[in-house]
């Protein structure tokens, strides 16, 4: 822990995720006074953007690009990551009906792919759904199908979106859709395969990365926060949240080390940012908030996320970041190329490391399957899909992330609304995040939440909750001229400005 003075004003963070290492690192660019503590349950920092390494092997739980268009999140990849930045070149296909469509779509792979009858048969499904567009909009399939028409629907969202979620996606929310695949239909699609033009974020052509992986960045920045005097501490897991009527006083923290040694702390402070999960943080108070809050809480559900890599004692079999696996014959649901993503990734450049990634619920047959079992799957499943010979794999390792993903299923926005209005009500607590805020965020949104959360530590007002994910990809966003000079006057009083 730091070493707090009266002159010292305390800040608790739960979590060393991207989200909480950011508030950290934020609340230190405009504060001298303002010690940020970050505790994290795990033996990693970066949350599910961490690197593992396995025998000199270094990979990412999910691929993640470094891709954003606000400026602030920007700035801080680089402040942080300097020269240890690459720009990857972005190539990625579906893998389906036993052929590769490119992603972004490629006008002539995919009609070569799909054949005449059945573009036309799609060509006539999306004018049908355009003429008689289903009226309401609630769900995934709902949302798609308005855009793209039934047939392609049928054909490229629903076998692999039921198998990322594990539900029916009519079953899922549209919020979900209009979050991820924003700003995309058919005929805009058609038209940047012609064109070659893309305004869609999700589609970028190139991205940075940090030469050693996601986790570089989340290493750096917390050897910055401590340089400046705050402390991050892994192996410790909040077990209760302390509160007196409307105000956090203090937390519990579970330590152990090495040995096995464990103890408990009670850490005091002023202000709290949380990133943990939302249902866990809720069972966390003490005293617990109202019933109609916990139950909201507990109606909140998460999917879960493992990755086999396998190590392949020859060279890359795809030039591919990643492939997206629609078919139903195997139950990997994308397969990353990490030499893709950087060379530095790989100690010897004569093999390759291969990234089998399956979409589960903890506890369910593939989570509680042996590590054995699932390298024997693996295995089968990358020779059954043509890619590479079971028999070529010579080393492997399998990494299960919990809660990887918040589900937007039917009855996530009511209970949230439940879960926030009275977190809202908390004077000196702000939960940001991925988990903490219960969103499918990518990296630059949780990271812009958690700044937020910072600012408003030094007196702004920000709203974390309703970080709208299309101010992340759109330009012409930006902070109106007379809030940000209001801003910066209560800031100065702090002795810190914006830029």
């Amino acid at each position: 822990m730091s070493d707090l003075t009266k002159d010292t004003i305390p800040v608790v963070v739960i979590g060393g995720g991207p989200a909480g290492l950011t508030a950290a690192y934020e609340l230190q660019k405009l504060s001298d006074k303002h010690v940020p503590q970050v505790y994290e349950s795990s033996d990693m920092v970066g949350g599910i953007s961490r690197t593992e390494t396995h025998n000199g092997y270094r990979f990412d739980i999910g691929g993640h690009r470094f891709f954003t268009k606000v400026q602030e999140v920007e700035d801080m990849w680089h402040e942080v990551m300097g020269t240890d930045f690459i720009t990857v070149q972005r190539l990625s296909r579906i893998f389906y009906r036993d052929k590769f469509y490119d992603y972004p779509l490629r006008i002539f792979n995919a009609l070569g792919n799909i054949g005449p009858y059945e573009t036309y048969k799609i060509i006539g499904s999306f004018v049908k759904w355009k003429l008689r567009p289903r009226p309401q909009e609630d769900t995934f399939e709902d949302w798609v199908v308005n855009r793209f028409g039934g047939r392609l629907y049928m054909h490229f969202f629903h076998s692999y979106t039921k198998k990322v979620w594990g539900i029916p996606p009519s079953e899922i929310r549209a919020d979900w859709a209009a979050q991820r695949i924003k700003n995309l239909s058919l005929p805009k699609a058609v038209w940047n395969a012609i064109s070659g033009a893309n305004d869609t974020a999700s589609l970028i052509e190139e991205f940075q990365y940090p030469r050693l992986g996601p986790g570089m960045m989340w290493e750096k920045t917390r050897d910055l926060i401590r340089e400046k005097g705050g402390s991050v501490e892994t192996h410790s897991e909040v077990t209760q949240v302390n509160r007196d009527g409307n105000r956090v006083t203090s937390i519990d923290v579970r330590h152990w080390n090495e040995d096995g040694e464990k103890w408990t702390e009670r850490v005091e402070g002023e202000e709290f940012i949380n990133s943990m999960a939302v249902r866990d943080l809720i069972h966390a108070f003490d005293p617990p908030p109202p019933p109609e809050v916990i139950e909201a809480a507990d109606r909140l559900r998460y999917r879960d996320f493992l990755i086999v890599t396998l190590i392949l004692d020859h060279a890359d079999p795809f030039p591919d970041n990643w492939i997206y696996i629609h078919s139903p014959k195997v139950k990997v649901g994308r397969i990353q190329n990490f030499r893709a993503w950087s060379a530095e990734m790989l100690p010897d450049q004569n093999t390759s490391s291969i990234g089998m990634e399956y979409f589960c619920q903890k506890g369910d047959g593939l989570w509680s399957s042996s590590d054995q079992e699932l390298k024997e799957l693996a295995s089968t499943e990358l020779e059954k899909l043509n890619l590479a010979d079971a028999d070529t794999v010579v080393d492997y390792s399998v990494i299960r992330q919990p809660k990887a993903y918040p589900v937007y299923d039917g009855e996530y926005k009511e209970a949230l609304d439940t879960v926030s209005d009275w977190l809202k009500t908390l004077e000196n607590f702000q939960t940001v995040g991925r988990n903490g805020l219960h969103r499918y965020n990518n990296q630059d949104h949780s990271m812009l939440s958690a700044m937020y959360a910072a600012r408003n530590i030094m007196g702004e007002d920000n709203d974390v909750w309703n970080v709208n994910v299309e101010r992340s990809y759109h330009e012409e966003f930006e902070a109106k001229p007379e809030k940000k000079r209001a801003a910066n006057a209560q800031l100065k009083k702090k002795g810190a400005v914006l830029e």
